[in-house]
């Protein structure tokens, strides 16, 4: 019995015990790395929601600090108002409200001799009323016909350029100039206007206007309960405004380069982007009815909702091209993946093109084999020189967006049929 422990073990069992220990070892190795791609794809799905939060917020940002902060942009974005209709029409009735209030009716008729002064003050008795709304008629007509000059639009520029920075200050907290902020209304003097139309008063005939003091009336650009709660968070805003943006496109950079499939993680961030950037289109939607229901009744809701869209004119541009952009680097991730569906798509693609070229006899010859190796770059240089002519576009609409990404597939449709290798193409069935 003893002999037989002390027999030496048999060097198969040996090497079979070095293997399994081999396996086991090699198991141990990686057991900790199935647990690596559930914790990356976590963190890449994070990062790609935090981005697409944070995209509205960028909007508003760089809305913030390039519009609102910049003079020229402020500028550039309340001139065309000048023009409006319906702010021309409120602007006239206020201005024309103002100088009523200051315009003595019976000081204007008071230089008849003392002889007919009895007869005067008895017509004016009863007169008065026919004799105001004339009066009033004719400072209305030349109003609005100064409304309408050139010269209110050089007033207007002027007054909105002069007053960009006190139009910060009112949103910091700050009032003064000829922007100001009163119990969340933010308006304009309009004392500039006031005094030219007194000058043309006089010039056709309304002497006494002469004698109107300085008139300070205000037009209001925006009221809303939300202005004193915008005042906290404008500052953050510009500060911001540069940051954010760069940061949310890092943060859904960074998601897609982490997340084990790339070209998926890449549509899912391009979708939910232009998803948090729609939110913002819609939110601006709605809460332009809201404001404009939320009104006082002295206010013009007409030339309101013209000032509600020129301030956020450039912010829905922006909108619009998150929104577009983000469909388009979806759709272009989709179509060159390995997708049955997407293959199928490039192939009707490429085979219909190529059998129109076939059916005209066209050969490319060298510069079509040149095409055919540089087609991918050409493709997405067409692709990168779109979406640039939609970024510098200043406030693309919708048509323009549509005529770009035309324009687009056209360029894609020439580069594909230059793509010749000498083979023929033949139209793929769909399906």
């Amino acid at each position: 019995m003893e002999a037989d422990h002390d027999q030496p073990k048999h060097p198969r069992d040996s090497s079979e015990l070095e293997e399994l220990r081999a396996r086991v070892a090699v198991l141990e190795d990686r057991a900790p790395a199935r647990h690596r791609p559930r914790a990356r794809s976590f963190l890449a799905v994070l990062l790609v929601l935090v981005a697409a939060v944070l995209t509205p917020l960028s909007i508003v940002s760089s809305w913030a600090k390039n519009q609102i902060g910049d003079t020229d942009n402020y500028v550039a974005m309340m001139a065309p108002l000048a023009s409006d209709p319906d702010v021309q029409a409120a602007v006239t009735d206020r201005v024309t409200g103002a100088v009523m209030q200051h315009l003595d009716v019976k000081a204007l008729l008071s230089e008849v001799s003392p002889a007919d002064r009895p007869v005067l003050d008895k017509a004016l008795s009863t007169l008065n009323g026919p004799i105001t709304t004339g009066i009033s008629n004719f400072v209305h007509g030349t109003v609005e016909r100064f409304v309408a000059s050139d010269a209110f639009a050089t007033i207007w520029t002027d007054l909105n350029r002069a007053a960009q920075s006190a139009a910060v200050k009112a949103l910091s907290g700050s009032g003064g100039g000829a922007v100001k902020l009163t119990t969340d209304t933010v308006t304009i003097d309009l004392a500039p206007v006031i005094d030219q139309v007194k000058q043309r008063l006089v010039d056709r005939g309304l002497g006494i206007a002469a004698k109107i003091p300085e008139v300070h009336t205000d037009f209001t650009v925006l009221t809303s309960d939300s202005v004193g709660k915008a005042q906290r968070w404008f500052r953050a805003l510009q500060i911001i405004g540069f940051w954010l943006p760069l940061v949310t496109l890092v943060l859904a950079a960074g998601g897609v380069l982490l997340a084990v499939r790339r070209r998926r993680a890449l549509i899912t961030a391009a979708l939910v982007v232009a998803a948090g950037a729609a939110v913002l289109g819609l939110a601006l939607w709605v809460g332009r009815a809201f404001y404009l229901d939320s009104l006082p009744s002295g206010v013009s809701q007409p030339a309101a909702g013209s000032v509600f869209d020129a301030l956020v004119g450039q912010m829905r541009a922006v909108v619009r091209m998150v929104v577009t952009l983000g469909i388009v680097v979806a759709l272009a991730a989709w179509l060159t993946g390995d997708g049955r569906a997407a293959g199928r798509v490039m192939a009707m693609w490429s085979g219909g093109i190529g059998a129109v070229r076939d059916a005209a006899g066209f050969t490319g010859g060298p510069a079509g084999r040149w095409v055919h190796r540089a087609r991918r770059p050409l493709n997405w240089t067409v692709v990168v020189v779109a979406t640039a002519v939609l970024v510098a576009w200043d406030r693309p609409t919708g048509l323009v967006t549509v005529w770009i990404a035309l324009c687009a597939l056209f360029v894609l449709a020439v580069v594909e049929f230059l793509d010749d290798d000498s083979s023929p193409h033949l139209a793929v069935p769909a399906g």
